[in-house]
């Protein structure tokens, strides 16, 4: 019988594993299908921790409610009943000067409207009037390969993607505006400035697709995004798959009749199709091909250390209507971010008490001191964070420290042209090995859950020929 083995448990293996099941049984199809994954969990970035009455997610803290794909597949496990969605407020850029307001109608930090625009506490009059070059300079050298920064500073001007835009998007992506491509961040905008005419008329005309469920943008479930990867795991034993947790794999070698995987605990098994659903450095290491070598090597990676810190004081004593701040560019304060998770996310305390999260990205300048700190020492640098940019002095109850160490994707102005080489070079070397994940196609969980379900369209096409 043919064999599928993935290799990674996290949401893009999962969803890989999960389409392929029913792919099969639509076709009326048998196959054999493995999952190996070398944590003791499932979920890769996704990990729900339960500490006290808080609950506290390590990983990724949400999922983009707008995206199509994602709710088919909630209703198909079940999940609907579980559903929350993150509270409103406001928006945040903490800057030398204390914390100024994110414009409410804005998406990324870019106006839907002249009063959103005017509105702005973090854009000068000159740099407002500098804006409105978008609505009479057309697009006449712009293609979806070029820097997101360099498009959004010609249109915008600079001093608002500075000082507004740049803080938003770079909370979501890990790098600088001007080394991510617009195909890999927002090729809309591009679409919206061909079509309409401005970035701000086209955002505005679709408005209803990014603020029609107000402030209603991500969802989770009453106890946490974990929920989906449990979810996903039941369905998946119940319909047969096989999944092997704690154990590594070592090594991917062709065979005259497929493929072989060595695992680390002495195991080998034999497969016709293989997912590498792993970082591009772990498919790099599987595989040992010296003829990969470079491609791999520039898939870059960031990284990221997220602290919590609960406290024993009401949520509502924190003096500011909102869900959190970005972090600009020459403040004191060492955190990219702080998300007031217990104000966003009221499930995530039990008793309504402050729950804070802060992070700590690689491309800050203290990074490389922070990733040298013990859990305790971070805990105390978050604390002076808060302290300098909230006033708060209080002692936390609780902390827990999680660090995502070059295991971020970063997509550069290449990333697409790497990815498209690598799919070449295994398609001629590795027939029916995929690669898969958030290293070459996508950091957001719907975006993940999109390619698990376009591979295992592709292996089920492979396999009815």
């Amino acid at each position: 019988m043919t064999t599928t083995v993935i290799i990674g448990g996290g949401i893009t293996g999962l969803s890989t594993l999960y389409y392929l099941q029913k792919e099969l049984k639509h076709h009326r199809r048998d196959m054999d299908l493995v999952l190996i994954e070398a944590s003791e969990v499932l979920g890769g970035k996704i990990r729900t921790v339960q500490n006290g009455e808080f609950i506290m997610e390590t990983g990724a803290d949400s999922i983009v409610s707008r995206k199509p794909n994602v709710a088919p597949l909630l209703e198909e496990l079940q999940l609907t009943d579980q559903v929350v969605y993150n509270a409103t407020g406001t928006s945040f850029i903490y800057t030398t000067d204390g914390l100024k307001k994110i414009p409410e109608e804005s998406v990324f930090g870019i106006p839907l409207s002249l009063k959103s625009l005017a509105e702005s506490e973090l854009v000068s009059a000159e740099g407002k009037v500098e804006a409105l070059k978008d609505y009479y300079t057309p697009n006449e050298t712009f293609t979806k390969h070029d820097s997101l920064g360099e498009f959004l500073e010609s249109f915008l001007g600079k001093e608002i993607v500075q000082n507004q835009i740049a803080p938003v998007i770079s909370g979501v992506y890990s790098g600088e505006l001007h080394d991510l491509t617009i195909a890999s961040t927002f090729p809309y905008l591009l679409e919206y400035k061909n079509t309409y005419g401005s970035i701000m008329d086209g955002l505005a005309e679709n408005k209803q697709k990014f603020l029609g469920t107000g402030n209603k943008k991500f969802l989770s479930f009453k106890n946490g995004v974990s929920v989906l990867i449990d979810a996903l795991e039941r369905s998946l034993t119940e319909a047969g798959a096989k999944i092997s947790k704690g154990v590594a794999a070592e090594k991917l070698e062709r065979t005259p009749n497929g493929y072989r995987l060595m695992l680390a605990n002495g195991e080998q098994m034999e497969a016709d199709f293989v997912v590498l659903s792993t970082l591009g450095s772990s498919a790099k290491e599987l595989l040992e091909d010296p003829r990969l070598h470079e491609d791999f090597d520039q898939l870059y990676t960031k990284s990221l250390i997220s602290v919590y810190l609960a406290y024993d004081i009401r949520d509502e004593e924190l003096p500011y209507d909102g869900t959190g701040f970005i972090t600009a560019k020459g403040t004191k304060l060492k955190c990219d971010a702080c998300t007031w998770t217990s104000r966003k996310w009221e499930y995530t305390s039990e008793n309504n008490r402050l729950l804070m999260r802060l992070f700590y990205k690689s491309s800050s300048p203290y990074y490389e001191q922070l990733i040298r700190l013990s859990d305790e020492e971070l805990k105390h640098v978050g604390m002076e964070d808060l302290r300098q940019s909230l006033g708060l002095e209080a002692e936390p109850v609780s902390c827990e420290v999680t660090k995502w160490h070059e295991n971020m994707p970063n997509y550069h102005l290449k990333h697409r042209q790497v990815v498209e080489s690598l799919e070449h070079a295994m398609e001629d070397l590795y027939p029916n090995v995929m690669l898969a994940g958030c290293s070459y196609y996508g950091v957001g969980i719907p975006d993940c859950i999109a390619n698990g379900e376009k591979t295992a369209g592709m292996i089920m096409e492979r396999m009815l020929k």
